[in-house]
């Protein structure tokens, strides 16, 4: 019987190639499409998909988004119409993103507990019209503060448990409007559990939790802020809150105290930069994790395809499978459609 490589004695080692390897040829298997079909470790399938999408105020209307080629804001209607779409091709739940009108915007983010904000004016219809699909929202304050940040600013300063009050109220007003996972993205000290505990006091204890557990300080956002217009900070930036990209240890505590705390679910974000930390999430705490492809992987494989330096669509597949060779159980991409399509097409 052949032995491993691993177990190969020394005096072997002088042997040729041709005589360690006799048996053991790994290239069998990859001769014909079908053998490599059926020897494939790791599969995407539409169920790993979940689709973000942006809103806009104002009706029968959409607008596009020059930094990420191929997505557009749209109007609650519209928006509507897109979840039907994306419902019918399979793609198991939608997360809304607002750009809020300035005049909805103040210092302490307070339009995220309105009623009438657009996540929350989406979240009833879609569950009106399309009540088979998922829908998951994020309770950060970003969209609705004048200064972009993710929580209250104070004298310069982030203010931790002031944030937690009003990300809280923002998180019981989504599950009001019907949102099925909260998915918190600000990384806020003790969020979780305030939101847990909130929502289970308030009779929401199906509604689950996304945490976004291990956000870095990242680069790769920039288009997104564009979106939904918090691409000017005001003042400062977000690192006193977001984990440094340095940091993979210190990811790992954050995700443990976030499961500890009540979180269903776990995320990485962003996306390729950090395969290590998915994998890491992954086997230590064997929960269900999710990864952001974010605005920047999106862009710069557009871009790159759009000059012809790159075959986007073998790119985009390639990407996608990486998560989930990574352990990934779901992704967060602006490919989502394209990419359920694609699929549909097998």
């Amino acid at each position: 019987m052949n032995k491993p490589f691993s177990q190969i004695r020394q005096s072997e080692t002088s042997r040729s190639v041709d005589e360690i390897t006799r048996g053991r040829r790994l290239r069998r298997m990859r001769k014909a499409d079908w053998s490599r079909r059926l020897v494939q470790e790791n599969r995407l399938t539409v169920d790993d998909l979940i689709w973000p999408i942006f809103l806009c105020e104002g009706e029968n209307y959409s607008e596009t988004i020059t930094a990420m080629p191929g997505v557009e804001r749209y109007s609650v209607d519209r928006a509507v119409r897109q979840a039907k779409k994306a419902a019918k091709l399979g793609i198991p739940a939608i997360a809304p993103f607002p750009r809020e009108n300035a005049d909805f915007k103040d210092l302490t983010g307070s339009h995220v507990a309105s009623p009438d904000n657009l996540i929350n004016r989406f979240v009833r219809a879609v569950k009106k019209e399309v009540p088979e699909i998922g829908v998951i929202t994020d309770a950060a304050l970003d969209p609705f503060t004048t200064h972009g940040h993710d929580g209250i600013l104070r004298d310069g300063i982030i203010v931790n448990d002031e944030s937690v009050e009003m990300i809280v109220r923002g998180a019981l007003s989504q599950a009001e409007a019907g949102a099925d996972i909260i998915a918190p993205s600000d990384m806020m000290d003790g969020r979780i559990g305030a939101i847990r505990e909130a929502l289970d006091s308030n009779g929401f204890q199906d509604v689950a939790i996304m945490s976004y557990a291990t956000k870095f300080a990242s680069a790769f956002y920039g288009p997104y802020r564009e979106a939904i217009g918090t691409s000017g900070l005001l003042k400062g930036d977000k690192k006193t809150y977001y984990i440094d990209p340095a940091n993979s240890d210190e990811a790992i505590r954050e995700a443990e105290q976030d499961l500890l705390e009540g979180a269903d679910m776990i995320m990485v974000k962003p996306g390729l930069p950090y395969l290590d930390i998915a994998r890491r999430l992954k086997d230590t705490f064997a929960m269900p994790t999710y990864v952001y492809q974010v605005s920047g992987e999106y862009s710069m494989i557009k871009a790159a395809a759009a000059n012809g330096w790159i075959d986007g669509d073998k790119v985009m597949m390639e990407s996608l499978l990486a998560f989930k060779r990574a352990g990934c159980d779901g992704i967060l991409t602006y490919f989502a459609i394209e990419v359920a399509e694609k699929l549909g097409q097998k």
